[in-house]
C-alpha cells in the first residue's frame, strides 16, 4: 500500500495542521500528543514519508531515535515520572491510530492508570504549559 500523504502527521509536518512542537531538526519532529494517555504525552515523529519502522531508512531511523531518547530524558526531568514508557505500533492491528511512522514517549506513575489512547483531546493551554516545561529540559 502506498504511503497516504494526508495522514494528520504529515498534514504537520507541512505546517498544514497546527502543534505543540518540542523540539525539531532536519529529521524528526517531536510534539505534545494532542490525546494524551498521560499528562507529558509526547510523539516523535520522523520527517521520511513513511508509514512503519519497517520502510525507514537507517539513517532517518537513528536521527528518530536519538530524537526520542532526548525527548524522553527531558519528560523525566521535567515531569519526575516513576518511570518512561517508549513504544511505537506497526499496523492497525498492533495499534497503530495514524498511518505515519512516530514514537510514543508517555511518563508513568505508580498508580496512576493511563487514558484511553486516542479517544479524548486536552485542553490546549494545559498541553502547552507542560510543553514548556518539558522543553525547558531539552
Amino acid at each position: 500500500m502506498p504511503y497516504d500523504d494526508t495522514n494528520p502527521f504529515a498534514r504537520i509536518l507541512r505546517g498544514e495542521l497546527p502543534s505543540i512542537k518540542l523540539a525539531e531538526n532536519d529529521e524528526a519532529l517531536a510534539i505534545m500528543d494532542i490525546m494524551p494517555q498521560a499528562d507529558g504525552h509526547a510523539l516523535v515523529i520522523p520527517k521520511a514519508p513513511c508509514d512503519q519502522i519497517f520502510e525507514l531508512p537507517d539513517e532517518a531511523l537513528v536521527a528518530a531515535i536519538r530524537m526520542t531518547r532526548r525527548v524522553a530524558i527531558a519528560v523525566r526531568a521535567a515531569l519526575a515520572p516513576d518511570g518512561v514508557f517508549v513504544g511505537q505500533f506497526n499496523g492497525a492491528a498492533a495499534g497503530q491510530t495514524v498511518a505515519h511512522l512516530h514514537f510514543h514517549v508517555i511518563p508513568r506513575w505508580k498508580g496512576v492508570d493511563l487514558r484511553l489512547h486516542a479517544r479524548e483531546p486536552a485542553d490546549p493551554a494545559r498541553l502547552e504549559s507542560i510543553a514548556q516545561r518539558i522543553r525547558a529540559q531539552l
